[in-house]
């Protein structure tokens, strides 16, 4: 018989205070999580909620243990088993899903270097075998005598990683989302490191209700009399087995364009792997691709960025992506939001009233002053501020929030001595030709000037064109990074404060970097610009493909689209919706696609209707994206990719919803079509029959196949749209 306890939390100034019940019993290896469980947590809520478990007689320690035993975190869909022995390891990660393990090894629980020197964090030495763990091993191995060492844990809860309150028709997602954390410090060895007495090494993990999802990242506290330097880190080292590669998936808050912190490589110690060359890709690491170089002064803390850790139960890509999605909308539930937007060409003050009427009069919710439209958020002139202050109190007044367009450092030049420095050449440059490097002291001056503009004026959302991109600058000038190891960490970091305080304000963000795990709302759905300068129908068939190539890795929600209803990078007059009545089916058929996808697109242009008529159309999508925005914003499922041959579809489900699923359906061609659709509807949670009717038409029943699937028959008119509703019967 298994013997554990369960932990009686209750909060303390953040903490939690141990309440231990004792258990009479030797430490006994959790061979019980090694079972498969009953249902799909995609369809119906997990029971058990996240905790942490220990052995022995003593609950949790908080010291170091005198004897051998496990420490779990646990959900029910995945668990963290440690092994507390001579040193704090991770035993196993474990697939409750499957009940499969996925490591097969003992590794460090995370990796720096400090002033030069290479120092692993926890974990055990000696493993005879690298190809899987025998339980009964672990007690035979030692520490490393150079590991930092294990002295103490705290548990708690999960926290918010940006301040952020849900707004505009967002998720109703906890936040912070609802958890358990630990806390694990290490001291340096002695007296391999004894110039270190002082510096704690605390190793954070995070695990969350219902999600199949592990959070981790490291701190550094210099409690010694002198300055340290940390060079490089690494937050995770996992022995993977060649089994589990594929259904493990890991993304961190430390990214943007070309940058990577997941790495899969070969693991040397591993000698009886097939590989003749040792050279099989089971080692997962996740660590800085540069730096971070950060010098801590006595009494200073350095965090570093947070990995996450998703474990999938099949190879599938849409089950995969399903996973992804709900990590994204789970943990950053201000992606789900999702408001209305235009994007206004210019910026005078007729114009955005102009622009604000219509987006009123049609059920818009928020105008943008776009790019090249002569906005200035840098601007510190009284009357510039004033006057667009009585626009946004304007705006206000008809119920639409209002923001603006800011360039921020990718290619922008900011003068030699602010611009990154090309660490080849010496000289400005970067891979953009030329970026402000956000870490200069010219920074200073544009936040300042882009949120005293936001306070003074009232302004709702920002859309930060070119954030920090991940230029390296090899500068030594620079106020707020040394030199060029540590300028991708600070410059990341200032990116990510300047959010958090525009999240402060309640403002609604627009950025093309995966900045989203720091508080962003949107990113781009994927397009290529000079697309939207190709005639029209080819732009609105490159469109959908988008739209359903983009939604396998994140939900609609999250990505934006765009419609030029002026000229964009050229095409004239045979790209271009204006006059928007004489191009009104093409009109129509891009907010369809886009609204039918619970996807915003930016609607870029003067105006979003000339005529009675127009006006009308883009009511109608407006009132039909309300009715069903509950369901459209829920998860995609891929039925049938746009190619130009035959219909094609996407489905949103919500086994939540009393609108259970809702298939859009195009026929692109200009020929009427006839087909059978098959509607993949598990993850409505509906079995059986479903009630189903074609738009605002009369129900009927139908049978389910036995995979959940529905068969349903549909007829179109050429260049046709239309959506089926499917609900329990």
């Amino acid at each position: 018989m298994n013997r554990w306890i369960r932990l009686t939390l209750s909060v303390t100034l953040g903490f939690v205070s141990i309440s231990p019940s004792p258990v009479s019993a030797e430490p006994v290896y959790p061979a019980h999580l090694y079972q498969p469980r009953d249902g799909d947590w995609l369809v119906q809520p997990v029971a058990e909620r996240a905790e942490i478990h220990a052995d022995g007689n003593e609950g949790v320690p908080a010291q170091k243990p005198a004897t051998p035993r496990y420490l779990v975190m646990d959900n029910g869909l995945v668990s963290r088993v440690f092994y507390l022995g001579p040193n704090f390891a991770t035993a196993d990660l474990v697939n409750r899903m499957t009940g499969d393990g996925l490591l097969r090894g003992v590794k460090p629980e995370a990796r720096i270097s400090l002033d030069g020197v290479t120092c692993d964090i926890g974990g055990l030495t000696g493993q005879p075998d690298l190809g899987y763990l025998d339980p009964t091993w672990l007690a035979e191995m030692p520490a490393d005598p150079n590991a930092f060492v294990f002295t103490r844990l705290e548990t708690g809860t999960p926290r918010a990683r940006f301040p952020w309150q849900p707004r505009r028709f967002s998720e109703n997602a906890p936040w912070p989302p609802h958890g358990v954390a630990l806390t694990v410090h290490f001291d340096p060895p002695t007296p391999a490191m004894e110039k270190y007495k002082g510096l704690d090494v605390a190793v954070h993990y995070e695990l969350y209700h219902g999600l199949p999802v592990m959070a981790k990242w490291i701190s550094v506290t210099n409690g010694t009399p002198a300055e340290v330097h940390i060079d490089s880190a690494t937050v995770e080292i996992l022995a993977v087995n060649e089994a589990q590669t594929s259904r493990f998936h890991a993304e961190s808050t430390f990214a943007f364009d070309g940058m990577e912190t997941s790495h899969w490589g070969p693991d040397l110690a591993y000698t009886s792997q097939v590989d003749y060359l040792y050279q099989s890709p089971v080692l997962f690491t996740s660590s800085y691709p540069r730096g971070p170089g950060v010098m801590l002064e006595p009494g200073e803390s350095f965090e570093s960025y947070t990995v996450f850790e998703i474990l999938h139960d099949s190879d599938g890509r849409e089950r995969q992506g399903l996973f992804i999605r709900r990590m994204l909308r789970t943990l950053l539930p201000q992606v789900t939001e999702n408001p209305i937007f235009m994007h206004v060409r210019n910026a005078d003050s007729e114009s955005v009233r102009l622009a604000i009427g219509q987006c009123a009069a049609v059920g818009f919710e928020m105008v943008i002053l776009t790019f090249w439209s002569g906005f200035d958020i840098e601007s510190e002139d009284p009357a510039y501020i004033a006057r667009f202050k009585a626009d946004v109190e304007y705006a206000h007044s008809q119920g639409i929030e209002i923001g603006g367009y800011t360039l921020m450092c990718a290619s922008r030049d900011a003068g030699p001595e602010n611009n990154c420095v090309d660490p080849a050449t010496g000289k400005p440059g970067s891979k953009f030709g030329q970026s402000a490097c956000l870490a200069s002291e010219w920074s200073d001056g544009y936040f300042r000037r882009v949120l005293n503009f936001i306070d003074a004026t009232g302004l709702d959302m920002i859309e930060t064109d070119g954030p920090y991109h991940g230029d390296v600058c090899a500068a030594t000038t620079h106020l707020h990074h040394r030199g060029l190891e540590d300028s991708q960490y600070h410059q990341w970091k200032r990116c990510a404060a300047f959010y958090a305080q525009c999240l402060q304000r309640g403002m609604y963000i627009n950025t093309p970097d995966r900045y989203y795990f720091n508080g962003a709302q949107k990113f781009p759905m994927g397009y290529r610009e000079t697309n939207w300068s190709l005639p029209r129908w080819r732009q609105i068939l490159l469109a959908r493909q988008n739209i359903f190539d983009g939604t396998w890795l994140k939900p609609p929600t999250l990505g934006w689209m765009f419609v030029p209803l002026v000229e964009y990078h050229g095409g004239g007059p045979a790209a271009t919706l204006e006059p928007l009545s004489e191009h009104l089916t093409e009109y129509e058929w891009h907010l369809a696609l886009n609204f039918g996808s619970g996807v915003i697109a930016c609607y870029r242009g003067p105006r979003l209707f000339d005529t009675d008529e127009t006006k009308a159309v883009v009511k109608k999508w407006v009132d039909f994206y309300k009715k069903y925005r509950a369901i459209l914003t829920s998860d995609i499922i891929h039925v049938r990719r746009p190619d130009h041959k035959s219909i094609d579809c996407v489905l949103h489900v919500n086994p939540a919803l009393k609108e259970r699923g809702l298939a859009m359906v195009y026929n692109p061609l200009d020929q009427a079509l006839e087909t059978t659709l098959r509607l993949p509807l598990y993850y409505t949670g509906l079995t059986g029959t479903v009630s189903i009717r074609e738009q605002e038409g009369e129900s009927r029943r139908m049978e389910l196949t036995r995979d959940s699937s529905l068969d349903l028959p549909v007829k179109m008119q050429p260049r046709s749209i239309t959506w089926f509703i499917v609900e329990e019967s």
